[in-house]
């Protein structure tokens, strides 16, 4: 009977890597959570649901929230499944710490920077130049969130454009540093700030605003990588679920979200 277990997960874990049903008739419910950075919210909620719907019996919870936030969980114990970061820096350090193998870590997309307006922009920012106006109300990801890390990086670059002082200026304009991307996207939704710096992916989640590209010799490019904890209690289906999101079927949702394809 053993052996026909084994079986069965080997054929499971197959299948669901090919995106297509995965049954898991006669074995028990399994759960399993994700810690994902909160950028990924809309797309890995879809994949979520189809990962769960080719695989009766498995069901995926999710945590969302800053990468670093949710580093530190994983170290303080949390029990998690898969952890999937928006920079390699909270990940590398999982694998320093020995919770996550070394070498297992898959680049698995990649996402890029742009600012983001009311919907009515009522002050009338209509350049990236204009970020550095007095009295221009801003909100940015702290700088220890991977956006607001990213968001700091591109300012740098825009300084050659710019001027020397204009990171400096913008800096000067931040009136809230948030814990994690989608309180940005929140707090320009709802008219707290004049302008604020995200991924092309939480602009997609949020059509009604408006936005200013970064050019990309100005922009930062993230790079997402994904991977099963050590101490995962599901172990194969972790491989599973990262091997659909890696998959052509997971890979299509997260185009449709605005992310870039995997390096």
């Amino acid at each position: 009977m053993k052996h026909l277990l084994s079986f069965m997960l080997i054929v499971t874990v197959t299948i669901a890597a090919c995106g297509s049903p995965a049954p898991t008739t006669g074995s028990e419910p399994v759960t399993l959570t994700v810690f994902a950075a909160s950028s990924l919210t809309d797309a890995f909620t879809e994949i979520g649901a189809a990962f769960e719907t080719a695989n009766p019996g498995i069901t995926v919870t999710f945590n969302f929230a800053g990468s670093q936030a949710l580093r530190t969980q994983i170290e303080e114990g949390a029990p998690v499944d898969v952890f999937a970061s928006a920079n390699t820096k909270e990940m590398d350090t999982l694998v320093s710490n020995g919770f996550i193998e070394q070498g297992t870590p898959l680049l698995f997309l990649t996402n890029k920077l742009v600012v983001i307006l009311p919907a009515d922009n009522p002050a009338g920012i209509a350049s990236l130049e204009d970020l550095a106006k007095p009295g221009t109300k801003l909100v940015f990801a702290a700088e220890e969130v991977p956006v607001g890390n990213y968001s700091r990086q591109a300012l740098e670059l825009m300084n050659a454009t710019y001027g020397a002082d204009f990171k400096d200026k913008v800096i000067a304009n931040i009136v809230s540093n948030e814990d994690n991307v989608k309180q940005v996207l929140a707090k320009v939704q709802l008219g707290e700030a004049d302008a604020g710096i995200v991924y092309t992916s939480d602009a997609v989640a949020a059509p009604e605003l408006q936005n200013i590209e970064i050019p990309v010799e100005m922009n930062v490019f993230a790079k997402y990588p994904i991977a099963a904890l050590n101490e995962s209690a599901h172990a194969e289906v972790s491989e599973a679920f990262i091997a659909y999101v890696l998959s052509e079927e997971g890979q299509t949702v997260l185009a449709k979200w605005g992310f870039g394809p995997k390096p």
